[in-house]
């Protein structure tokens, strides 16, 4: 879901029960780490701050693909272009 922070810039958050976990450079690298390489769902959790391994697969099914497979290195990129788009309209 994509929100504005407080700096009135856009980010995206994911929702898992009353948590909030935006969606950085960090947890993409995360994320790809847990699908390249042998991570059970447990240690997903634990990386990403949640409490089990349910959370962490609820949090895994809501993220859009194209977001997985973004590189970390290009995620600010794509918000910059996300907030010029924004204030072109």
């Amino acid at each position: 879901m994509l929100v504005l922070s407080v700096e009135n810039k856009p980010k995206y958050v994911v929702k898992i029960k009353d948590k909030e976990i935006e969606i950085n450079e960090n947890t993409i690298r995360i994320m790809r780490e847990y699908l390249h390489r042998p991570m059970s769902l447990d240690e997903l959790a634990s990386k990403l701050g949640l409490e089990d391994w349910e959370e962490a697969y609820e949090f895994f099914k809501k993220i859009p693909a194209w977001i997985i497979w973004t590189p970390p290195g290009l995620w600010k990129y794509r918000l910059e272009w996300v907030e010029k788009s924004g204030e072109e309209k």
